[in-house]
């Protein structure tokens, strides 16, 4: 006689059974590609702790950027690097049209116009001499009502540049309603704003730093959620949603996939998670070790970000994963 359990194991005799009845599925276009350009090299420099990562040119971004489309990615993140000398206090060169990220968005944008969803990371911690996400008071603390003005127009021009989606990633109490204040106001009603609704202080973080040349002393627990808290998550939740935030972000995910299903089962509007550096270099150093499987690893990882809940993924194994869906 079957018993319930033989009837289970029916459904996995095979790869087909197995695709058939899978409660979860990946495709290529609910992926994301964060990518990173850099001003002052002639050449793409691999990103030494994100092996297969590159700090690209404004030629090899164009061309890595058509590869990942025509893969089937989703969309593209934009991380702009600007030369050590071209930072400053306020992060100038954020806003500045000539900046390396708005020429990096005007230049995918003529080549790509509507075929992927070109998004923008909207914070200055990139192009401040301090390496914290806002401007900073007499005391050193990141005074958050005087960085959401520069958060304004940082947004606005990037939109200005070409960005399907502006993200504020900074943690300003505030940045959502500001952004699309301003957004507004500028004639961009149609771009969206991708609120990173609970980004954590995390360890996880450490290899972006190397990405984007970070000048960082110090950490940014005053403005970024304790790993400790739970409840906190939805509290950012609701806020950013009340805001206008047209979709929201946990960070990191894989070790947040109890936020993750929490941010899910309470959000009306679409839900993405990000794959951050140290959970990539995590699997990609043990895949060159041969200690295990990296594909297979980097497709299991991905499953349960998009098991917990999560509609978009940001993840820089997208093209190779989605070659292979």
């Amino acid at each position: 006689m079957s018993t319930g359990f033989t009837r289970l194991r029916r459904l996995r005799t095979t790869p087909a059974m197995r695709r058939l009845v899978a409660e979860t599925r990946l495709d290529p276009a609910q992926l994301v590609l964060p990518m990173f350009v850099a001003d002052g090299i002639d050449a793409p420099r691999e990103i030494t702790s994100m092996p297969g990562v590159y700090q690209h040119t404004m030629e090899s971004l164009r061309v890595a950027a058509a590869e990942a489309v025509t893969a089937g990615v989703g969309g593209l993140m934009l991380f702009g690097v600007p030369k050590e000398d071209d930072k400053d206090a306020v992060g100038s060169g954020a806003d500045d049209p000539d900046g390396v990220l708005n020429r990096a968005l005007r230049v995918l944008r003529d080549d790509l116009g509507d075929t992927t969803v070109l998004m923008a990371d909207t914070c200055l911690d990139e192009f401040t001499d301090h390496g914290h996400c806002g401007v900073l008071d007499a005391d050193g603390r990141v005074d958050n009502d005087a960085t959401l003005p520069r958060y304004e127009s940082m947004a606005v021009a990037q939109a200005r540049a070409g960005a399907h989606v502006v993200a504020p990633s900074g943690m300003m109490d505030g940045q959502v309603a500001a952004i699309r204040s301003a957004l507004d106001d500028a004639g961009f009603a149609d771009v969206s704003i991708l609120a990173y609704t609970a980004k954590y202080a995390s360890a996880f973080y450490g290899p972006f730093r190397e990405a984007v040349g970070s000048s960082l002393e110090g950490d940014r627990r005053t403005y970024q959620q304790d790993p400790a808290n739970r409840l906190e998550s939805q509290r950012e939740l609701l806020a950013d949603l009340d805001e206008g935030a047209d979709m929201v972000m946990v960070k990191p995910a894989m070790s947040y996939l109890d936020i993750l299903r929490d941010v899910a089962d309470r959000s009306d509007a679409p839900v993405a998670a990000y794959q951050v550096s140290g959970e990539y270099a995590m699997i990609a150093a043990a895949g060159a070790q041969g200690w295990i499987d990296a594909d297979a690893a980097f497709y299991e990882s991905v499953l349960s970000i998009a098991r917990a809940g999560a509609s978009i993924i940001l993840t820089y194994a997208a093209v190779d994963l989605a070659r292979r869906l």
